[in-house]
């Protein structure tokens, strides 16, 4: 009796730790799928490749996929649309070209003088 109840406590850990291997090699997926991310289908491929490698590139993953929020993407940006940064070159550009335009008028009246 105690030999069955040994057999199935050895199948049971076994398939436990083998669900609970594949459960948290899916959390960097999880998380990107979570967050929208851009990569989240190759996050997802490099987990499965991470079970080949025991694991050693999940933590990178885990970063690669916390990296990325939905609301300030990479976080390499200010907040502002690309409308807003584009409005304020066209402003930026308008300015230096009428200071230019009066350096020009200027310098060609000096050149009159001379």
């Amino acid at each position: 009796m105690l030999d069955y109840i040994a057999l199935f406590l050895l199948f049971f850990v076994v398939i436990v730790l083998f669900y609970g291997i594949i459960a948290i090699h899916d959390i960097p997926y999880d998380i990107a799928k979570h967050r929208n991310h851009p990569h989240q289908d190759a996050i997802h491929i490099a987990g499965w490749v991470s079970l080949l490698t025991l694991h050693v590139i999940w933590p990178f993953l885990w970063i690669w996929a916390s990296l990325y929020r939905p609301d300030r993407g990479w976080g390499f940006s200010d907040g502002r649309s690309d409308h807003s940064h584009l409005a304020d070159l066209e402003a930026r550009v308008a300015e230096l070209s009428e200071r230019l335009e009066r350096f020009e008028s200027q310098s060609g009246d000096r050149q009159r003088e001379d």
